[in-house]
């Protein structure tokens, strides 16, 4: 008997006029942080976590990060591999030696690539369905004075930033890239320190900006609003913002809408009620989106107007080689209020979890 899963990915739009909607029977996403320093310091996957919350998502965030740990160092850690089979994750983040990815690719050829291979082989044999996402990281605040090729700050960010392009375009993978929004923020807002004593690791500020970084890439929403930890609030809201429009403004460029959706809706000043629904599953053998209000659509990408004001379920089914996705989001249209923009979609719940029907 043919198996299909179902992945149920929750995610609902907030109204202006309305707080958040829960749903309590949703299983969490479940996401793995894998790397060193870059990604333990200041428990970083957990201010992640705490700000998915603060925003309405159900969500599990776990991490099997050593210090000074390569790929080929992870490989030879059975526990990496155990924590990778221990649960369904709908994310794995892998996050390189920062000093290793400044190499040209003839170098990463084979001081990286074998070893990410097998990381990757191992995520892939636990979930085929799992998005793999790279972590950029950034340069040091003083470069490596002793490499002329990356002897400050700007020279090594550079690199890091080619030797991430290098894999991502070598694996077709996505690139969360910490290390250009941190390169934003270090260039416009130099009073806002970012960096510990040695000027390599992550201040809070640094992980805050890392953990906004990935609620941005990973949900395609802004984290304004949501958990600071101990950041001065004026500190926060920059990188907060920082994260967002970056992300926003180079999805495309870093691949990051790989297996989602985008769902805007707005009134337009002729008073009419529009969704802008578009998918983006590569390996899709269908879609079908209902929009609640007994009208459909098989076409990918569909705008659909709604005869009156309401609440409406916005329901994608995707079909493709991981079995069968639903997707849900909610669009709120009051009359005679007019959105003064195109509203993006703000996630409440998110469960990725496959199930055998």
């Amino acid at each position: 008997m043919k198996q299909f899963f179902i992945i149920r990915i929750l995610i609902l739009l907030l109204s202006l006029f309305t707080g958040f909607v829960t749903f309590a029977n949703v299983e969490p996403m479940n996401v793995l942080f894998i790397g060193n320093s870059y990604t333990h310091y200041n428990n970083m996957p957990n201010i992640f976590q705490e700000i998915a919350v603060s925003k309405g998502v159900k969500i599990n965030v776990e991490m099997s990060a050593k210090s000074n740990h390569t790929c080929k160092m992870h490989c030879e850690r059975p526990e990496m591999f155990e924590k990778i089979k221990s649960k369904k994750w709908d994310y794995v983040v892998i996050q390189g030696f920062s000093r290793e990815l400044t190499h040209a690719p003839a170098y990463l050829d084979t001081s990286f690539v074998p070893y990410f291979n097998r990381i990757i082989d191992s995520v892939y044999s636990n979930n085929p369905c799992t998005n793999v996402l790279l972590y950029m990281t950034w340069g040091y605040k003083n470069g490596i004075h002793d490499n002329p090729d990356l002897d400050t700050y700007q020279k090594m960010s550079d690199k890091i930033a080619q030797g991430y392009q290098y894999i991502a375009d070598l694996y077709s993978l996505p690139i969360v890239p910490v290390g250009q929004v941190w390169e934003t923020v270090h260039e416009n807002h130099p009073d806002i320190n970012l960096y510990v004593e040695d000027n390599q690791h992550p201040a809070i500020n640094g992980s805050f900006l890392i953990a906004c970084t990935f609620y941005s890439a990973i949900f395609k929403a802004s984290p304004e609003d949501g958990f600071t930890s101990t950041v001065d609030p004026k500190v926060a809201k920059i990188i907060q913002q920082a994260s967002y429009n970056y992300i926003s403004n180079n999805i495309e460029r870093y691949k990051l809408r790989q297996n989602t959706l985008d769902v805007r809706y707005e009134r337009t000043e002729t008073g009419q009620f529009l969704a802008h629904c578009k998918s983006y599953y590569p390996n899709a053998t269908s879609v079908h989106w209902d929009f609640g209000d007994n009208n459909s659509s098989d076409l990918p990408n569909v705008e659909h107007r709604f005869k009156r004001e309401g609440v409406y379920s916005i329901v994608l089914t995707v079909n493709d080689n991981c079995g069968q996705r639903i997707i849900y989001r909610k669009v709120y249209f009051k009359d005679p209020k007019k959105p003064k923009k195109i509203k993006p979609s703000v996630p409440v719940t998110t469960s990725n979890q496959p199930k055998k029907i």
